[in-house]
């Protein structure tokens, strides 16, 4: 039987390279604006959670208890709007390259603080996932604005923060939908933004609708579900697995082609992802 966590994960992380790969479809078409993206994907998240909410009040039939966080929710407001923002001004590779630096960065920095020592093999693994996520990413790398630097860097720790905070969560449905319920007051800070640079077309509704709804929704469910179980190296590491499935993504959806590259990029990553969950015990032989 699959374990529970390793399940939700990997799901969690099917969606994040949904949405990453619906981000892009949207920017790269000028579907819509940044700021208009943001809003929708995070009003259709809510509308989503607040029904399985409800759903899940009458299946119980008793009040349900509040959850997650203002901080938890600043940091998905800021992680959105930061990422949508910053993709305006950079390639593709050059985001990702920053965005899941910055995600490694802040999150094994945190680890460290709260006394999670990375063993040899788990540092192995982590150069390992990260040398191929650099290799996928590097025909694409460009010189960035200091702009697009800035924000994305923003955007990877935020995410990176807002992933250490759900690591204790216990009801994952519960505190994600209160984490997204909460950002409706930093909602109002994109209007002015919105504003200003305003563009919307039919395509870029429906597909930021999707990415709020069902990607991040029930992504972040998910995500919350599995952290519990996962090291905070592991939640890390595990993430540069989002890069090759948005690639493989587009392959099969928007005909990308299919590269040496990205299947090399791919066995690397997985590899360096494999050795840093076996860790300290799968690997223990190799001391004796």
């Amino acid at each position: 039987m699959i374990n529970k966590t390793v399940f939700s994960a990997v799901l969690a992380l099917l969606a994040f390279a949904s949405n990453s790969l619906l981000g892009r479809w949207a920017f790269s078409e000028q579907a819509i604006d940044a700021g208009s993206f943001t809003l929708i994907r995070l009003l259709s998240a809510i509308a989503m959670l607040v029904f399985i909410l409800i759903i899940k009040r009458m299946q119980t039939k008793s009040p349900l208890p509040t959850g997650g966080s203002w901080s938890a929710a600043f940091m998905l407001f800021l992680y959105a709007i930061t990422f949508s923002y910053a993709y305006q001004v950079l390639s593709t590779g050059t985001g990702a390259l920053i965005l899941y630096a910055a995600v490694q960065i802040s999150m094994i920095t945190v680890g460290f603080m709260m006394g999670e020592r990375l063993h040899k093999w788990e540092w192995l693994g982590l150069s390992l996932a990260f040398g191929g996520f650099v290799y996928l990413v590097l025909p694409e790398v460009t010189s960035p604005s200091l702009k697009g630097v800035i924000l994305m860097a923003i955007s990877g720790s935020a995410w990176g923060m807002y992933t250490v905070l759900g690591r204790n969560s216990q009801q994952a449905i519960i505190d994600t939908a209160y984490n997204f319920i909460r950002t409706l007051p930093f909602l109002l800070l994109l209007l002015p933004l919105i504003y200003m640079d305003f563009h919307l077309t039919q395509k870029g509704l429906l597909l930021a609708v999707i990415s709020g709804a069902l990607t991040s929704a029930c992504g972040y469910i998910l995500w919350y579900l599995a952290l519990p179980g996962l090291t905070t190296t592991t939640a890390a590491a595990s993430q540069l697995l989002v890069p090759p499935l948005a690639a493989a993504a587009g392959v099969l959806m928007l005909d990308e082609p299919l590269s040496w590259r990205l299947i090399i990029a791919s066995l690397l990553i997985l590899g360096g992802i494999l050795v840093v969950i076996l860790g300290r015990s799968g690997l223990r032989f190799f001391n004796r």
